[in-house]
């Protein structure tokens, strides 16, 4: 009952394993990079209105009075 799993048997199972790896990555490649421009833009968006309310809030007002 016990049989033997030679070197070739174990490249075939790698190759076949492999194979369904890069298939299945290149499936969903479109969709990681889809999603890494969403989350580039999202910081990006959140970072420039942070940033505008930190400004604003340091803004010194100056007041001239004439007298």
């Amino acid at each position: 009952m016990a049989t033997t799993v030679s070197a070739d048997d174990i490249r075939a199972k790698f190759n076949e394993i492999e194979s369904s790896m890069q298939s299945t990555a290149k499936e969903a490649a479109p969709v990681g990079i889809a999603a890494g421009v969403g989350g580039l833009v999202l910081l990006l968006l959140l970072s420039y209105f942070f940033g505008r309310r930190s400004g604003r809030r340091r803004n010194t007002v100056v007041e001239i009075r004439r007298i």
